[in-house]
Parts: structure tokens; sequence; C-alpha cells
């Protein structure tokens, strides 16, 4: 995911570039509002519009926001293009001295409070976390459906099972069968119900569409796509092109877990700016680790001469799935695309990491 810094004083402008060079792993765009601070030699671009149009611009984008000012500037610059936490990018703000790093919107499953902590971490700065499950250190559901890649189906029951584990009642969760990792360390306040519950339960994880009495309903991204493109490939034409495929295989995006292809097309931009729009992590792999994925593939020789494998979709879809996958949508090719998609085995746990 991209961070867009946006400052308002030399010193903000000074912090900005600070942080640009810290988080080295991650893409940052550095701006200011003072132009005569954008000086020959700083990366960093003036914006001419209000901040408020500029935030909308970024958020329209999918990228993270930090505010390097008071948090009321990034407050009435977010608050008309707010949707609901389970789309929203993640926003922080820090004071220009670098003391304090404050996630305001879409702490967890956004990543905001994980991005403040790295922040902070890396400049000596202090997180302030204010969500509740995070400072009384208690399971947080929706960070806990974040990294098992569960996609929430009703959002109403994050408030409704967080409120109860905050009063120190315990939860019951029902899982589909074959799907718990085999050694797990059960959080004091999950109880597990058998699956299918035959009655009210907190939790239910399946990726079956059956209705259940549950206050929340996790369905498991299982889905992954291998794509493969001709060089310079428009972002809409890449767009319509899977969205077109997911719906001719039944598969609503909300469903799709990532998407890979070879290494030379790392940098795609069309394929880039669809997994940062979409919040679709895009993984690559070198023709070498391709070539040692099993299976019978649409194989292609003008393919092999090009990069050096014979298919990409297709062994890249299944190369995201190890150690199981099963290719369940072959190889389609339309105009300089491919596309294959894979099913991946899911499984829960409750570690930490």
């Amino acid at each position: 995911m991209k961070l867009s810094i946006i400052s308002f004083t030399e010193n903000g402008i000074l912090l900005s570039e600070k942080i640009a060079k810290l988080l080295c792993e991650a893409e940052c765009a550095i701006y200011t509002k003072c132009r005569d601070y954008c000086k020959e030699g700083r990366t960093v671009r003036f914006v001419t519009r209000s901040v408020g149009e500029w935030a909308k611009e970024q958020l329209e984008e999918r990228n993270a926001l930090l505010f390097i000012g008071a948090c009321g500037i990034a407050v009435r610059a977010i608050a008309p293009h707010i949707t609901d936490k389970l789309h929203d990018s993640p926003v922080l703000v820090m004071d220009e001295t670098g003391q304090y790093v404050i996630p305001l919107l879409s702490g967890h499953v956004g990543g905001a409070n994980e991005l403040a902590v790295s922040i902070a971490e890396k400049i000596g700065a202090k997180p302030v976390i204010t969500t509740a499950t995070d400072i009384n250190n208690q399971f947080a559901i929706d960070l806990f459906a974040k990294k098992n890649k569960l996609t929430i189906v009703n959002k109403d029951g994050i408030a409704k099972v967080s409120s109860k584990v905050l009063a120190g009642k315990c939860i019951t969760m029902s899982v589909e069968q074959g799907h718990l990792e085999k050694e797990i360390r059960l959080p004091k306040c999950i109880e597990l119900v058998e699956y299918p519950p035959l009655q009210k339960v907190d939790v239910v994880i399946t990726s079956e569409n059956s209705e259940f009495q549950t206050a929340i309903f996790l369905k498991p991204k299982e889905y992954v796509i291998g794509i493969g493109c001709r060089k310079g490939k428009e972002t809409e034409k890449i767009h319509d092109f899977i969205m077109n495929h997911l719906q001719k295989a039944g598969i609503s995006l909300a469903q799709v877990f990532g998407m890979a292809s070879i290494d030379v097309k790392k940098d795609e931009s069309g394929l880039l700016d669809f997994s940062r729009k979409e919040k679709i992590p895009f993984i690559t792999y070198t023709a070498e680790e391709l070539w040692c994925v099993e299976g019978d593939f649409h194989k292609s020789e003008f393919v092999k001469e090009q990069v050096g494998v014979d298919n990409v979709c297709e062994r890249a879809a299944l190369k995201i799935c190890e150690p199981e996958g099963k290719l369940i949508y072959e190889k389609h090719a339309e105009d300089g695309m491919t596309i294959a998609i894979a099913r991946r085995e899911w499984r829960v746990n409750f570690d930490e990491e």
C-alpha cells in the first residue's frame, strides 16, 4: 500500500523526508501545502488544491494517509469521504516534532494501528492507540479476520462481539470442519462449538453459503488469481478483464486472497494499480520458481521464449496456494492478457503473528 504524507511547515517536510527514508520498503509520496519549502533536490510535491480535495483523491486511490500537523486538519479533510471500517484507507496524524503517531481511521482492517507502531519504532515516537481491544489487550475479531484472510460479511457484528469480549465474557465460535490448524492455542475468551452449530453462536467461519444464527459471519478469501499481460496494458482493461472472468467463474472480489504473476511483471503499472485500489496483494515469482510448480498446464512456446517459462497464469495461481491448491478456472487469454484462478486450502489459527 502506498503511503502519502502531507505536511504544512518546514519541520513537517523534514520529518516527512525522514519517515520516507526509514520506510524504504514502502512506497511513499511526500506532499506539502508550503510552496516555499519545495526546494530543488527535494522530492516534495506542492499541493495546489485544497487539503480536502487532495485527501479525496488519495482515498480514491486507496492510499494510506499520514498528516503531519493538527488532528483537526486531518479530520476536516477526510470527513466527507469516509465510507466504513471495512473499506476505508488507514489515516494517521503526527505532530511535526515527531513525538506522537495517532491512528485516526481504519486501525485494524486497514492497518493504521500497525503502521503507527512501525513508524513510531523507526523514529522513536510514541504510538497513541485508542482502539479498546488493543489498549485492554483483548481478542479483536476484525484483526483476527484480517490475519486469517477472512471476509467480514456483516460488519455490524464486530461491535457486538467486541463488546462481549471487553465485558469479560466468552464468545462462541464454530469453524467449518477440517479448517482449524491441528495445534492451536485458543484465547481464553473463545469457546469452540461443533460445526455446523445447532444453536446461536457469536462467530461462524465457513466457505459454505448456509444461513446460521450468528452475530458475525466470516468467509475465507479462498481464491487466487494468476495473471499475465502485455507490457503497458492499461489499468482499466486489466480491471475489466479480471472482473469479467471472476463473474464467469462465479467468484466475488471479496473472495480473492491474492494475485500472482512472474517477476518481470513486478513493476507493471496496470497490475499494481489494480492491486492497490482493490487491496489485493500482488506477488511475483521467478521463472525458476514457476517451473517447479507441478501440474498439467496450457503451454506456450512463445511465452517460454519471452519470459523463460511455458505458462505464467496457471503456474502462478498454484504457486501462491502452496502447499495445497487446485486450479478451478484454467487459462483464458484475451487482448494480450491471460488469467487463471485457483482455490487455496484455508486454515484458521489464533497465533499473534
